[in-house]
């Protein structure tokens, strides 16, 4: 194999490193529901690294769902008037509790979501920033003083805890989603209740368990929490509760357009992550040893399952051909095959159906006049039938066929080329999806006008980097199909409150606004 071959563990390997990881957080299985659950469905737990089946835990069941929301609700009565301040002391505890537990989080992400452990350990990474970032938000909580036309007026605006946050993830980021929105939301005075992927369960019980802790060593009501594992019928019950105040969904585009008018309904609110085709332009300035650095790990990295993976080269004609063929010797270097291993950069897909999906739409491509440069093969086929593990797929592509227009959530990378840099942001912008896109440039005209209004349309825009990798500090989420949310830094904190305006009058009169006279 050119990619280079490791060594799969065996069954009772994974199984035993995934139970050693669980109890080093506090997670015995047996106990992972709320006591008095009366679930008896069981969600089986697979590792996509082989294939086996790694537990079987308790499915959360309609009654779970109700017990949840309801003691998060009666929570909420208390914790929305705690000082914003000692919310923070919360979530600097449970920041304290990943560093501790970093490589046994890792580990958990790597068994369940097959991701190498660099960015396994990356992920909990993000979750001890984002709480860093939440602790010092607790004191910063601003609303805004503005001129009042009234004399002897204030006028101002406060924000206030929401209520009960749904918080729904994917397999892909099984933890550090769910820790962008948990550590905001609780020092923004929300309690959480949160429905993993079925795919990622055990992450999430160890992600409790050392949430929990952190509530019983600071004597905070441990209610504010809970876990749901299961599947679609627990995230619909969660998203038609009435008692749920905002839903945070991150999923598929299908997804979200099923959550969002539900939700809007009952007049909830929606957070929504959902799909990303992301796109990159290189320009005949642009450093290309730089370019194709950033190329391949935006497009192979976690196996192509990030929201934020490159999915779309759009490379000017002078230099198509240099690019496409450096990307494509990169390619022919990237190790793939068991995460636990040293020198592995790309592990397996989630399952099947993902696999089975990346096929079909490189043979759609093909048949569209798509030219398949390299990748696309299977690795480990024999030894392990049920784990998928593939060559990351570089396709060259003549336009905007209609599979370009799609997210295949796997390793392809199709390539177009452009003339004019107003072409290639059309070509960027032309597609439905709306979260992370990337210039590759030395030209500073190039580069101001891809972040400008007449650039991308994304809600992520890099220059000389590429789509994927962001920073807690600033805001995430995109625009179009991609839904519009933000999560994370900036102002996001804001989609967890309420607003409101006061105007305080201290003088001895009453006028009224605009100059009106009633009397």
């Amino acid at each position: 194999m050119g990619h280079g071959h490791s060594e799969l563990p065996s069954i009772d390997q994974v199984r035993d490193r995934a139970g050693d990881a669980l109890a080093r957080c506090g997670v015995t299985l047996r106990s992972s529901l709320q006591e008095g659950s009366d679930s008896v469905a069981l969600l089986t737990v697979r590792t996509p690294i082989n294939g086996a089946v790694v537990a079987e835990i308790p499915a959360a069941s309609a009654g779970d769902v109700q017990a949840a929301v309801a003691a998060a609700a009666e929570a909420f009565i208390d914790w929305r008037v705690t000082p914003a301040p000692a919310r923070g002391e919360v979530v600097r505890r449970f920041g304290e509790n990943l560093r501790e537990h970093k490589n046994d989080l890792a580990e958990l992400v790597t068994l369940e979501a097959g991701k190498i452990e660099s960015e396994a350990r990356g992920e909990v990474q993000e979750m001890i920033d984002v709480c860093d970032f939440a602790v010092g938000l607790s004191r910063q909580l601003y609303g805004l003083t503005m001129a009042s036309e009234r004399p002897g007026h204030r006028l101002m605006e406060t924000w206030h805890p929401l209520g009960v946050t749904a918080v729904i993830t994917a397999f892909n980021f099984p933890v550090a989603v769910w820790a962008w929105n948990t550590a905001i939301a609780l020092v923004c005075g929300n309690p959480v209740v949160w429905k993993p992927s079925e795919q990622t369960p055990l992450t999430a019980l160890a992600c409790d368990s050392l949430l929990k802790k952190a509530f019983a060593e600071t004597r905070t009501d441990p209610r504010l929490h809970s876990v749901l594992p299961g599947g679609r019928a627990v995230g619909e019950a969660l998203i038609d509760d009435t008692r749920t105040a905002l839903v945070s969904a991150t999923g598929s585009v299908r997804m979200g357009r099923e959550v969002a008018p539900r939700v809007a309904a009952r007049f909830g609110k929606t957070l929504l992550e959902l799909g990303g085709n992301n796109g990159a332009i290189v320009a005949p300035t642009a450093d290309i040893d730089l370019a194709v650095r950033g190329i391949v790990f935006a497009a192979a990295g976690t196996a192509g399952q990030r929201c934020t993976t490159l999915r779309r080269l759009i490379v000017h004609e002078s230099i198509a051909d240099e690019v496409t063929e450096r990307v494509a010797k990169a390619y022919s270097t990237l190790r793939i095959g068991n995460p636990f291993s040293s020198g592995v950069l790309v592990g397996p897909l989630i399952g099947g159906t993902s696999y089975d999906a990346m096929k079909a739409a490189l043979q759609q491509a093909q048949s569209s006049g798509g030219e398949l440069l390299c990748g696309g093969e299977r690795h480990y086929a024999e030894e392990a039938p049920d784990a998928y593990y593939v060559s990351p797929a570089l396709v060259r592509m003549p336009g905007q066929e209609p599979i370009v227009h799609e997210e295949t959530f796997a390793p392809i990378l199709y390539v177009m080329t452009y003339t004019e840099f107003d072409e290639a942001i059309a070509l960027h912008n032309a597609v439905p999806q709306g979260l992370a896109s990337a210039v590759f440039t030395n030209d500073v005209r190039e580069a101001e006008t891809f972040l400008s209004a007449a650039g991308s349309d994304c809600g992520i825009t890099n220059v000389n980097i590429g789509t994927s990798g962001a920073e807690i500090g600033g805001a995430f989420g995109g625009e179009k199909h991609t839904g519009g949310g933000r999560e994370s830094g900036s102002d996001a904190w804001k989609a967890y409150m309420r607003r409101a305006t006061n105007t305080i009058n201290y003088s001895r009169e009453l006028p009224l606004a605009q100059g009106v006279e009633f009397g």
